[in-house]
């Protein structure tokens, strides 16, 4: 991943989120032969890849979620994931543990000033 520039992150993913086509920005410095910035894209996966992540998004509860989009080597790649819905009460817990851990944070901080 030494090569990779990420274009966008979806922190969202884990949330409520609508995903329309794709936009991918022509280079400034292109010429007239520059790419299509909002077109259809094809799935570059094997057939057995396709297949498999379809099985495992079938599944009760489970979506595929789009995490991030990234250029490789001249070519805009998205990374996939395989994602299950949280609910309010595990949202919650998360928000909570985030705090705890914030507040340690803060308090070693202090600790080192003094």
């Amino acid at each position: 991943m030494s090569g990779d520039s990420t274009i966008a992150v979806n922190r969202r993913a884990r949330h409520e989120y609508h995903i329309d086509g794709a936009h991918i920005a022509p280079w400034e410095t292109g010429n007239r032969n520059n790419h299509e910035p909002k077109r259809n894209r094809k799935l570059l996966l094997h057939r057995g890849e396709i297949d498999e992540i379809v099985g495992r998004a079938r599944q009760k509860g489970q979506t595929i979620v789009p995490l991030r989009l990234y250029l490789s080597r001249g070519r805009a790649k998205v990374e996939l994931g395989i994602a299950r819905g949280k609910q309010l009460h595990d949202k919650r817990r998360d928000i909570a543990e985030r705090d705890a851990q914030r507040e340690v944070a803060r308090e070693l901080a202090d600790a080192r000033r003094r």
